[in-house]
């Protein structure tokens, strides 16, 4: 099955044939779905804190950033921008010329609120030799599209978000980068005023991400009087996926190639393990709004932060007192309490440990990678929820879903999951150290029994695809998670191009 030129392949992008073996069998055995305990909510493994814990956990994160601590802002950001503009190539193919959609005529309609309704309006004179208005006073919308999305205008077409022209201020348009610069100074600055941001990108972008931040870093240092240090990073492609034919034989390409695809942004679990940080804040790409709206992402980002590093350093001096042997039962109790109440997490079987056992237990479930994770009430957006949910070693911990991971067959189960109350909005807080000032090994936390399996197409064929565990899915399942409510004003998406319209985006 395993030629001599898939062995070289192999090789290159560092796969062994054992790895290869284990995912197309995991296209033969599926993943299982996960047994869930309950929908997450307010109360039940979700916080909804006051605001005296509110003023507590800032204080936390002030007193924390006072001190000598490496943070790092993580973005994930190598996503194209295509899915932004599917409905605008849909009118580029439509058989008609002029808006006929709802969504087109939006978007003509609006075209003037756009941060890069400026850059467009160039760029169609420069292939047409005509402004926006006279193109669209002729009828010629289609022209206009073009220029937006194709190579020939302004690209945003093949573009990665993070480089499209999102909002628009008096001294100029700016882009999601920027945006994450400008929040990375106002809660993840360190005691020396330097503040550290990590972008993962696409090969095909990191040159075009690095001249936009040599070119706009040090307008937003000056402004903020800060000094960034903004680095990159690409997945992997040892994290590709082989693709699968229906009959879940390897796929192969018109040359008898192998295919590989990107494994997901689980992959990224690998990124995040080349981060050398005490803290880490990770939040996607295009959930950035302009300034005038930046204060509840602010105060709820160093919220969290002090949330997390509480929690953080109480384990810590659990950890401390166990390794030192000088524990009573009392004490046992207090770490056992701590981590059914603080970490949700429970199994009813340490009622029947002895002492030692339960300390080998304790000292397990404490030396972890800790996240904090905001979660928003559920306004029907697409995407994965908090849950209450079973581990392999029989323990209840909070995890975060898709759908795919859950039986919508069983009646219960799918009830859960259309009851829940709250949404993940990807807003994560992690401490990736322990308490011996060690980077934990990331991967070895990976539940990998949570990947799925998608149905694609190549060249006009069909292919099974196969996910790895989602980063803030089964890629965290067995760190220490802790939920807590945030405002719905800290998650703004941008979806569609559409969605820049949005008056959080104005």
């Amino acid at each position: 099955m395993i030629t001599d030129n898939d062995k070289i392949l192999l090789k290159k992008k560092g796969i062994t044939e054992e790895k290869l073996n284990g995912q197309l069998l995991q296209f033969v055995h599926g993943f299982p779905y996960l047994r869930l305990s309950a929908a997450a909510s307010t109360g039940k493994g979700i916080l909804a804190l006051s605001g005296e814990e509110q003023q507590k956990y800032l204080k936390d994160w002030e007193r924390y950033t006072a001190e000598d601590h490496h943070i790092v802002k993580f973005v994930p950001a190598s996503g194209a921008a295509s899915r932004m503009f599917k409905d605008m190539f849909a009118f580029l193919d439509a058989g008609y010329d002029r808006p006929a959609t709802d969504f087109e005529k939006i978007y003509f309609e609006r075209l003037n609120d756009a941060a890069f309704r400026q850059d467009l309006d160039e760029a169609c004179k420069n292939i047409y030799g005509k402004d926006i208005d006279s193109l669209l006073s002729e009828g010629k919308y289609k022209e206009v599209t073009a220029a937006m999305l194709t190579r020939d205008g302004l690209n945003y077409g093949s573009l990665p978000k993070g480089l499209l022209k999102f909002h628009r201020y008096t001294e100029g348009a700016r882009t999601p980068l920027e945006e994450h610069l400008v929040e990375g100074a106002l809660y993840a600055r360190q005691k020396d005023g330097s503040v550290n941001v990590h972008f993962t990108v696409s090969p095909e972008h990191k040159p075009l991400f690095e001249a936009l931040v040599k070119e706009k870093a040090p307008l937003y240092a000056e402004k903020f009087g800060v000094e960034y240090h903004i680095s990159f990073s690409e997945q992997k492609s040892s994290t590709d996926t082989i693709a699968a034919n229906p009959d879940n034989t390897p796929f192969r390409q018109a040359d008898g190639s192998l295919l590989f695809r990107p494994g997901g942004h689980g992959a990224l679990i690998e990124n995040l393990n080349d981060i050398d940080a005490d803290v880490v804040f990770i939040k996607n790409i295009d959930n950035v709004v302009p300034d005038r709206l930046k204060e509840d992402t602010v105060t709820y980002k160093k919220l969290l932060a002090g949330l997390l590093v509480r929690f953080q350093q109480q384990a810590f001096a659990y950890l401390e007192k166990l390794d030192s042997g000088c524990y009573t039962t009392a004490d046992l109790l207090e770490m056992l309490q701590f981590i059914q109440k603080g970490f949700c997490c429970k199994n009813p079987d340490t009622k029947t440990l002895e002492d030692t056992e339960l300390a080998m237990y304790l000292r397990k479930k404490l030396n972890r990678p800790i996240r904090v994770c905001g979660m928003v009430r559920n306004v029907g957006e697409p995407g994965g929820g908090p849950f209450l949910a079973y581990n392999p070693d029989g323990t209840i911990s909070p995890q975060i879903l898709e759908s795919s991971q859950i039986d919508m067959s069983d009646p219960d189960k799918k009830a859960m999951f259309e009851q829940g109350t709250h949404f993940n909005p990807v807003d994560l807080v992690c401490g990736i150290k322990d308490y011996k000032g060690n980077r934990f090994p990331l991967p070895e936390f990976v539940d990998r029994q949570t990947g799925f399996i998608s149905h694609k197409s190549k060249d006009g064929k069909e292919l099974k695809a196969l996910e790895l565990p989602g980063l803030w899915n089964g890629a965290m399942s067995d760190w220490n998670t802790l939920f807590a409510e945030v405002p719905l004003s800290t998650f703004n998406p941008v979806k569609t191009v559409n969605d820049l319209y949005r008056e959080q985006h104005q």
